[in-house]
């Protein structure tokens, strides 16, 4: 339709090198046409170029010192995306990659995410190109106070409250709650992801891989099957892959590979209780790279990043279920037509837009069970939303609780998807479903509060 061709262009017009963001905003946009074209009161209203627009963009010099006494300068940032239906959530990641452009799409996509988990957050997204790797843990906690001593003046617990994301871990998230209470002179909930001695969450850390498995599983029940002696490939080695690997492990699945921006592992004997507590050991204590993992376990291979490739051969393995876990973009078109090729007919995204759009029109057109990020990684917000509910009420639930509550809102998610899906006449579609699913609740509020 010319409207949302219209729109688009605007968008590319009005942000030229933001292409994560661009990206985003077309696959969404996409989706809402089916909406649109029923409910023109959406368009009159204007929601759609609202919802693009971020509330606030907060952008900021963060200068440290490292060990050797040298002055370093990163950039920090805080995209406030929208807060139509409670206060700004999502992550803070500290990554070399990291530009407004990306945090933009980020902070998009939590939007839509946040909606699904039916908790009352809005979306938000921020971080910084500082590179936690090879720093200290003294370099790390500089840089961590400088950050938020920008950061402090812009969230709270009912304004805006952040999490980890990539390179933002317990350490990071520890840093800087410790220099946030200090300035405000208060122990509140303002940050998820927390230590669970000092108003923490248990499942946190387990909760986008648990979830992106919890939501593979809720797709496979829709064909009568379970993920029981299924072969699975996982991308990542971070927090995402070793949560989906355990509970792949958990429910009888076999996970045969593992990465980081090194290269892969293809383990065919496949990443056991054990091998995966190596990995856990070698990424969260030592810090080291997947490579040392074959010099462990004698049957596996490493494959390094070939940058002459045009495509990721870890995606090419015989297999039943892929959770690209790493980070966006990471599935180019060849790499989804080797899935397809190599049997897998089952997609759930532990990482945020793991795969381009060319990819996701052929798993859609083939009819694969195809989780869209922020459908199936919704997990982690979800949990971060019950720990604020935590920290509110100055309790804690137990580790059987939240993983109950975690299961329960996938299925959640799921069922919201299949709903939107079929009510606009596209069963089985989880894109639209996800898309049109997070969207209306955000739009509904938008309109009930007015033009603000």
């Amino acid at each position: 339709m010319a409207y949302v061709e219209d729109l688009l262009m605007e968008v590319k017009a009005k942000n030229p090198a933001q292409p994560e963001f661009i990206q985003a905003v077309h696959e969404v946009v996409e989706s809402l046409s089916l909406v649109l074209d029923r409910y023109p009161e959406y368009r009159q209203a204007k929601v759609l170029e609202r919802i693009i627009e971020p509330e606030r963009v907060i952008m900021f010099r963060v200068p440290w010192m490292d060990d050797q006494g040298e002055v370093q300068v990163n950039r920090g940032f805080r995209i406030e995306m929208n807060s139509a239906i409670g206060p700004y959530k999502g992550g803070l990641r500290f990554h070399p990659s990291v530009n407004l452009g990306i945090l933009k799409f980020l902070a998009f996509e939590q939007v839509f995410k946040n909606s699904l988990t039916t908790l009352p957050m809005g979306g938000g997204k921020g971080g910084s190109d500082f590179d936690p790797k090879g720093k200290s843990d003294n370099e790390v906690m500089r840089f961590c106070q400088s950050f938020m001593s920008e950061l402090f003046r812009h969230i709270g617990p009912n304004t805006d409250v952040p999490a980890g994301d990539i390179g933002v871990g317990g350490r990071e998230i520890g840093f800087l709650f410790g220099q946030y209470r200090k300035l405000r002179n208060e122990f509140t909930g303002v940050l998820t992801g927390k230590g669970v001695n000092w108003g923490g969450s248990l499942i946190r850390p387990e909760a986008t891989g648990y979830g992106a498995v919890y939501f593979a599983a809720e797709m496979l029940a829709t064909r009568g099957e379970t993920l029981e002696g299924k072969t699975c490939l996982v991308s990542g080695s971070g927090n995402v892959f070793q949560y989906t690997a355990e509970k792949l492990l958990e429910l009888g699945a076999k996970v045969i590979t593992v990465s980081d921006s090194g290269g892969y592992v293809h383990d065919p004997a496949g990443i056991d209780r054990k091998k995966l507590d190596y990995i856990m050991e070698l990424k969260n204590i030592k810090r080291g790279r997947i490579k040392e993992y074959v010099d462990e376990f004698k049957d596996a291979t490493y494959t390094p990043v070939d940058p002459n490739t045009d495509h990721n051969p870890l995606w090419a393995h015989k297999a039943d279920c892929a959770f690209p876990s790493a980070t966006q973009n990471e599935i180019n078109a060849k790499d989804a037509q080797n899935l397809l090729d190599a049997g897998v007919y089952v997609v759930s995204e532990g990482a945020n837009m793991p795969t381009v759009p060319e990819g996701v029109k052929l798993f859609v057109e083939k009819g694969i069970l195809y989780g869209p990020g922020k459908a199936a990684n919704a997990g982690g917000v979800a949990v971060s939303g019950l720990e604020m509910a935590q920290n509110s009420m100055r309790y804690s639930w137990t580790r059987e609780e939240v993983d109950n509550r975690l299961r329960m809102i996938m299925k959640g998610i799921h069922q919201t998807c299949v709903d939107a899906a079929e009510h606009f006449g596209t069963p089985g579609n989880y894109v639209n479903g996800a898309n049109i699913g997070g969207f209306l609740k955000v739009a509904d509020a938008m309109i009930d509060q007015g033009l603000v």
